[in-house]
Parts: C-alpha cells; sequence; structure tokens
C-alpha cells in the first residue's frame, strides 16, 4: 500500500471512529467496485458476554489489470479494533512494522478471505466478544489495485439475563428507551400544564403562545417515537417503522423550534403583529437548511460509515446545523439595537429598557444552549467511558428542557404584563441608566 492510500484511509477511519454511530441494529452493507483500503462498517460497546454475526453474500474481487492470480487473501477481511489500538496500529502503520492493519496484534480477526472455501462467493461466522469495550467492525482490503464486491449483514448485541436475551443496543445506550420516554411524559405534562396556563390566560394570550404549544407537543411526540425506536432495536435489532416516526417528527420539531426563536427575535405576535423583509428572508433560510440537516440525518443514520460519501453526508449536517444556529441570532441582534434606539426617541425609557433586558437574556441564553447542545455535549460524549454514553443524552435533554422553561416563562400571557406597566418614577430611572451606558459604551 502506497503512502497516500495509507494516509488517506487512516484519516478516513480516524473521522469515522471520531463520530458515534447513531443507531447499532441489526445493519446491511452494499459495497460495489470498493478499492478503499479501509471501510469501517459499524461500531458497538460489546459487554463481556458480546456476540457479532457476520455473513457476507455476492463476494468477487476484481481488478483493472486482472491479474488475481496468487492473491494473498488474508490481507483481506473483517477484524473487530478499539479506539485506543487503533491508534498504535496507526503508529505501526507509519514506522512501516507492519504493510496492513490485519498482520497488528493488536486487531482482533473476525474472518479473512483465505478462509474462503474455492469459488465461494459467501460465509457466515460467530464471533465472541468477552473482553469488554467499544469497538468498530471494519474491512480491510490492504491489496492494491483489487476491488470488492459484496452484500454485508452484521448483527452485533449483548447477551443479558440468565436466560441470555439479546440486547442489540450497545453497552452504555441500553438504558436509552427509558431515558427518552420519561423525558416524553415530561414534556407532555409541560404542554398539560401550558394549556392550562393558556386557558387561564386566555384574555392576554398571542399567536406566539400557541405556537409555543405547537413546539413542545412536537417536542414530546419526537421523544416517545424515539423510545419506542430505540426500544424496538434493543429487543429485535430493528425499529419496526418506528424510525420512520421519528424522522418525521423531528423533522417538524427541529424546523418549528429554530422557527420560534427566529420569532421570539423578531417579537412577532408579542410585540409586533408583522415580520420585515429582513426577517422573512431569515426564515426563508433557515427553513430549506433544516430540510437539508434532515435529509443529512436520515443519510447518516440509513447509510451508516461505510458509505463513501458518509464522512460528507457528516460534514454537511454539521455544517448546516452550525449556519442555522448562527442565523436564529440576528433576529434578536436586531430586536436589541430597534430597542435601544427607541428608548432613545420615544419617551418611554423604562418599558424599552425592561424589554431590552428581556432580548439581552434570551440572546445570551439562546447563545449557551447552542453551544452546550452542539459542544458540550459532543465533548462530554468523547471523555466520557462508552459504558455511560448516555449521559450525553440525558445532558442534551437537560439543556434542552431548561431552555424551554426559560422561553416559556419570560414569554409566558401575563394580565399585567410587566413589560409594559411602568410608573414615572421607573422612567425617569431608566433613561438615567441608559445615558450612563452611552457614556459607558463611548
Amino acid at each position: 500500500m502506497d503512502l497516500s492510500c495509507r494516509f488517506s484511509s487512516i484519516l478516513f477511519v480516524l473521522v469515522a471512529l471520531s463520530i458515534s454511530v447513531a443507531v447499532a441494529e441489526i445493519r446491511k452493507s452494499e459495497i460495489r467496485s470498493d478499492d478503499r483500503p479501509i471501510i469501517p462498517l459499524d461500531e458497538f460497546g460489546f459487554t463481556h458476554s458480546g456476540r457479532l454475526e457476520l455473513d457476507a453474500s455476492k463476494i468477487s474481487l476484481f481488478s483493472d489489470n486482472n491479474n488475481l492470480d496468487n492473491l494473498d487473501l488474508s490481507k483481506v477481511g473483517f477484524f473487530l479494533c478499539t479506539r485506543d489500538a487503533w491508534v498504535h496500529v496507526i503508529q505501526q502503520l507509519e514506522e512501516e512494522e507492519i504493510t496492513c492493519a490485519l498482520q497488528s496484534d493488536l486487531v482482533k480477526h473476525v474472518f479473512t478471505f483465505n478462509n474462503l472455501n474455492k469459488k465461494a462467493a459467501s460465509f457466515s461466522t460467530v464471533f465472541t466478544e468477552n473482553d469488554a469495550d467499544q469497538y468498530s467492525l471494519v474491512f480491510a482490503n490492504c491489496l492494491q489495485q483489487v476491488k470488492v464486491s459484496m452484500d454485508v449483514r452484521s448483527a452485533m448485541y449483548n447477551l443479558e439475563g440468565k436466560k441470555g436475551g439479546r440486547d442489540y443496543l450497545s453497552a452504555g445506550r441500553t438504558v436509552l428507551p427509558k431515558v427518552y420516554f420519561l423525558f416524553s411524559v415530561i414534556y407532555f405534562s409541560l404542554a398539560a400544564t401550558w394549556i392550562y396556563v393558556l386557558y387561564r390566560k386566555r384574555l392576554t394570550v398571542f399567536a406566539i403562545h400557541f405556537f409555543m404549544l405547537g413546539v413542545v407537543v412536537l417536542k414530546a411526540l419526537n421523544l416517545l417515537c424515539e423510545a419506542e425506536d430505540k426500544s424496538y432495536i434493543k429487543k429485535t435489532g430493528n425499529a419496526h417503522g418506528w424510525d420512520v416516526l421519528f424522522y418525521i417528527f423531528n423533522f417538524l420539531k427541529g424546523i418549528t423550534l429554530f422557527t420560534l426563536i427566529v420569532l421570539i427575535g423578531t417579537g412577532w405576535s408579542f410585540l409586533k403583529p408583522y415580520l420585515q423583509d429582513k426577517e422573512k428572508k431569515v426564515l426563508m433560510i433557515v427553513i430549506p437548511l433544516q430540510v437539508v440537516a434532515n435529509f443529512a440525518q436520515v443519510v447518516i443514520d440509513e447509510t451508516g460509515p461505510y458509505g463513501q460519501d458518509w464522512v460528507t453526508w457528516k460534514q454537511i449536517f454539521l455544517l448546516v446545523d452550525v449556519v442555522c444556529c448562527c442565523a436564529v441570532l440576528f433576529p434578536i441582534v436586531w430586536s436589541i439595537k430597534n430597542l435601544r434606539e427607541a428608548a432613545k426617541t420615544d419617551g418611554k425609557a423604562a418599558v424599552n429598557l425592561v424589554k431590552l433586558t428581556l432580548f439581552r437574556q434570551y440572546y445570551i441564553v439562546v447563545i449557551c444552549y447552542i453551544y452546550f447542545t452542539r459542544v458540550v455535549v459532543y465533548a462530554l460524549e468523547t471523555i466520557t467511558s462508552y459504558k455511560y454514553m448516555w449521559t450525553s443524552v440525558v445532558a442534551s435533554e437537560l439543556a434542552t428542557l431548561a431552555f424551554y422553561l426559560f422561553t416559556g416563562y419570560k414569554f409566558r400571557p401575563e394580565v399585567h404584563n410587566p413589560y409594559f406597566v411602568v410608573d414615572d418614577e421607573e422612567e425617569e430611572a431608566a433613561a438615567e441608566a441608559l445615558k450612563l451606558e452611552d457614556e459607558f459604551e463611548l
């Protein structure tokens, strides 16, 4: 294997292994005319009673020069490798101690093609893994200019209990069905509470409050479908259609949440009954990007890291998500700027100062929410032991719940709205505060 191919394969696997796979059920992979030396297929956390069922069919090897005689098929096959072990394998390859990952004693061979029966185009094997750890199933092809085609079916699971029942969820994620169901109950309760608040304060309810209710209900349904999705995967290895419902509600939840942040940031319904052209343009950017992000998420989940474009789709998803997160901040910044200017001209300094304080708080909270759910949670998932991968999900859901509660509390309907009812003394104090603030900035 030449240096450029080796480097590209190492880079690809590092990226693939650094990004956790969303699902770990029974996976079917179709590899067609692929000459990559390294193809990551799946990732799974084994306990001390782990199993891997691996089936491959329609196996064919071919080369452009049609020279397939005397091939060393021991350099083609499947192996399991931990992340720590893979770092050492890379070092061995760089120092030319070995020329193929399958030659390293740090990987666990599952099946190599030299064990294929003559003219056989398929095999089936069961591999027992008793060393608890997070493993990646990888296919290696160290034969230069040789392309591989085959259909691969992999099923990784842990045996649990005295009866040895199969658990197809990775160790560290096996409690996720309960976690998602618990949070769905919390959000349904939150929706019921919000309905009660809207009924009690119906004389001061704005359209934005009903939109908030819709966002909470979609979030609850999304979590319920995800709980059922993970529950069926845990028991059978397949989602049985719950993944479709999850994708639908996840799509609707994502669009409505970003739209809500934009609408609140513009003050729509709460401060004004219309949207300016620039605010409409933000929505016209955010909504299509959310469509792209959700499509990318489906491709990432359903194809897995074996796909040649998997890393590209992952990068697209991350890029689009970051752009959406940045775009929703602009309306809040515009509202803050408009309120500052209005406080100096319309003679209602205290009213606008209260609104200004509110939108500044919301701006900070939105930034904290985005930073925590996109950066901190990813870092937590990276540094946490595979046994406790569920903690990153809990942290993300708690942050999201806190964000929903803050938004609902700050923008709740009130009969005597404190943002509008201000006396003369507060007006004078607010005007003086704004004056001192301007002098400080200068």
